[in-house]
């Protein structure tokens, strides 16, 4: 906002008095830039650190939980009803109220990864990502973040494709990577309506060096807010070329490979990161009921966009009322499981009760 300088006259003697002023009050003017519009950030690099404790808990007498069942083959499985599970809270059979499929509305948070890592890729996601929108319900609604060494919401929700296609275009490639930070702030702050489902779809690798949240930290979050993570993993692809340039440096000669000793050391580094990353992703992804995809090209990227759309589609929606009435706070540990050992039954661990 410009700053103007309000103008007196301190004499009415001297006219030169107001003359100066009235200058200077132009060249201020002049000098101050406009404001430009940017994208709204969620967060930047000087924001405060978020508090663990500072994460939204259930705050319903009915829990909503989705499930997907897929066979032996790993195919999606239709037309089960409430009879064919069963549902368990710390170890003690709940009663199922409702169940439904195709008819719970769900919110995705689409992020993405715009550090280094992975910046040179970003036109795939968008393609992928408009391809993922293209396959949701009419229902349903989206909105993206982008993060790097900020965490910036580039749309809020919306059912628009249109408004979703020039967000996209709003991405812009950072260095660092904020993910725990960004898994925390989508969980807390992109809440979904109280009868959707909640889900995050990230393209990353999971390696956060941006600071600020721990890992556990945004596990936690995403549990709060009952939130399934599904995880586009790019570590497959970076394994695979760092692979390929050790593999290189090692074949070399001695004197080569003596030469090249720290860049040797940087990518069996790396490879033990990635290592890590993975473990901490499929942890991330079972825990909260969603699933973890290692595409081996980012061009195998629009065919598993598809896949998650696919799952969600195909979600089972199960309802139960908690035996367990105490609003305690406490971690509540949930079991689904199909009467038919055959199918394999995926859902988030548990929820936390509400407080209040």
């Amino acid at each position: 906002m410009s700053l103007s300088p309000r103008l007196s006259f301190f004499t009415s003697q001297f006219f030169l008095v107001p003359l100066l002023l009235l200058t200077f009050t132009l060249v201020t003017t002049a000098q101050t830039p406009k404001p430009s519009p940017t994208p709204v950030p969620k967060s930047t690099p000087d924001a405060p650190e978020i508090d663990p404790d500072d994460v939204i808990s259930v705050n319903t007498s009915e829990v909503l939980l989705p499930v997907t069942v897929r066979d032996s083959s790993g195919k999606l499985v239709d037309g089960l009803t409430k009879d064919d599970f069963r549902i368990f809270e710390d170890g003690t059979q709940q009663a199922l109220s409702d169940i439904s499929l195709r008819q719970v509305p769900v919110d995705v948070v689409l992020m993405v990864d715009a550090s280094s890592s992975a910046a040179q890729n970003l036109d795939d996601f968008s393609r992928a990502a408009e391809g993922f929108a293209s396959h949701l319900a009419t229902g349903d609604r989206i909105s993206l973040i982008q993060f790097d060494d900020r965490v910036l919401l580039l749309q809020d929700w919306t059912r628009s494709l249109v408004q979703l296609k020039r967000a996209l275009r709003r991405i812009s490639p950072g260095t660092f990577t904020r993910f725990h930070d960004a898994v925390v702030l989508a969980s807390r702050d992109q809440k979904p309506r109280a009868s959707a489902r909640h889900a995050i779809i990230v393209l990353t690798d999971g390696i956060d060096n941006g600071g600020g949240s721990s890992f556990d930290v945004a596990l936690k979050g995403a549990l709060q807010s009952q939130t399934a993570v599904y995880v586009i993993s790019n570590t497959a692809i970076e394994r695979a070329n760092k692979e390929r340039e050790l593999a290189t440096l090692l074949a070399g000669s001695d004197s080569a490979v003596k030469f090249n000793q720290l860049r040797i050391q940087d990518l069996q580094m790396g490879l033990e990161t990635l290592v890590l990353s993975e473990r901490n992703l499929q942890r991330l992804t079972d825990t909260t009921g969603g699933r973890l995809y290692k595409p081996s090209s980012f061009q195998d990227l629009e065919s598993v966009y598809t896949e998650v759309a696919n799952e969600l589609r195909h979600q089972y929606g199960l309802y139960y009322s908690p035996l367990n009435k105490k609003r305690d706070g406490q971690f509540r540990r949930v079991r689904v499981e199909s009467i038919n050992s055959a199918l394999t039954v995926s859902a988030r661990v548990g929820y936390y009760a509400p407080t209040r």
